[in-house]
């Protein structure tokens, strides 16, 4: 029934317990898909190490081309109908195809199945806080309401599964987008399509990850390679859209409006943001506070979030 689509690269530290995760199932109607995408640690080393033989698992190995086309071309090769992600670094409770399974029996309409999700961070789980309503278990959302609500991903990639035919339809990721290629494809099969939410966390999202190995992380992308910069035409006149757009656009803009990279670019979308629609502290960002004092500002912070990531690691290891 499922297809598991693993994108590869440099995670030896994480794939065997990713792949562990998947073969730790009681759900077992699959296939898993591993595509080392150009890896030059070992990973591919492990991969082979780990006890794959009992499953239906393809290994591909390719030059590296990104996480977009590498996914593509692992959809390509899928066989089942429900195609299920899952990045090298994260991995799943053991229920989680189960109770996806039974949320697309529920709602058979919808084009994106997805669950709630633990957030990993300095070893510490926490229940993403995502904007449903109080008391919501499993059903139809509005992807752009529930995510404005709290800015947390309500469809995040190694929680979600799509219909083939669906990611098909709308031509999967876009290659040349390095940063929120799975927001654009969500987008873009929103437009046809439902998405059944279960309000349950049954995948863990690695935060824990070195930074160079993640696409959020200080470097600052071209204009192509950014999901802020997509020209998203008619949906534009969506408002649900358009919240959420902006609110995403104000908190990922600020580092490229305060370095002055894409600045064309950049002053376009906040010439058109509805700045009453925001924070206040957005405003006093780009439109009051000098560029100087808002850099002062956010290097304080940074300051301030690496002492609290210290006391956490030292409360974390005296509790040994």
């Amino acid at each position: 029934m499922f297809s598991i689509i693993i994108p590869l690269y440099n995670k030896a530290a994480y794939i065997q317990k990713a792949i562990m995760s998947i073969l730790s199932q009681t759900f077992r109607e699959f296939e898993i898909i591993i595509v080392n995408d150009g890896s030059t640690d070992n990973s591919l080393e492990v991969v082979r190490n780990c006890p794959l033989s009992t499953v239906d698992c393809q290994l591909i190995d390719q030059p590296n081309k990104g996480v977009s086309t590498t996914r593509n071309n692992a959809v390509k090769l899928a066989k089942y109908e429900y195609i299920a992600f899952l990045d090298a670094d994260d991995w799943w409770s053991p229920t989680y195809l189960e109770e996806m399974k039974k949320l697309i029996t529920d709602f058979p309409e919808a084009g994106i199945y997805s669950s709630g999700y633990y957030i990993m961070k300095m070893n510490v789980k926490t229940v993403a806080s995502i904007g449903v309503e109080s008391g919501f278990r499993s059903g139809y959302i509005n992807y752009f309401q529930v995510y404005a609500n709290k800015l947390a991903m309500p469809v995040w990639t190694g929680a979600t599964i799509i219909k083939k035919s669906v990611f098909d339809s709308v031509h999967g990721f876009k290659p040349d987008l390095k940063l929120g290629e799975d927001f654009d494809l969500w987008v873009r099969v929103i437009l046809k399509y439902p998405v059944a939410f279960l309000n349950k966390p049954l995948s863990y999202y690695n935060q824990d990850v070195e930074l160079a190995n993640r696409a959020i992380g200080k470097k600052l992308y071209e204009p192509c390679e950014h999901m802020l910069f997509t020209d998203y035409g008619d949906l534009n006149n969506n408002p649900d859209f358009r919240i959420l757009y902006e609110r995403l656009a104000v908190y990922g803009l600020l580092s490229y409006y305060l370095a002055g990279k894409n600045k064309s670019e950049v002053e376009t979308i906040l010439s058109q943001i509805n700045w009453s629609d925001h924070s206040f502290k957005y405003r006093l960002y780009y439109k009051i506070f000098p560029k100087g004092l808002v850099n002062f500002w956010m290097y304080i912070l940074k300051i301030g979030s690496a002492l609290k990531r210290y006391f956490i690691l030292l409360f974390i290891l005296c509790s040994f």
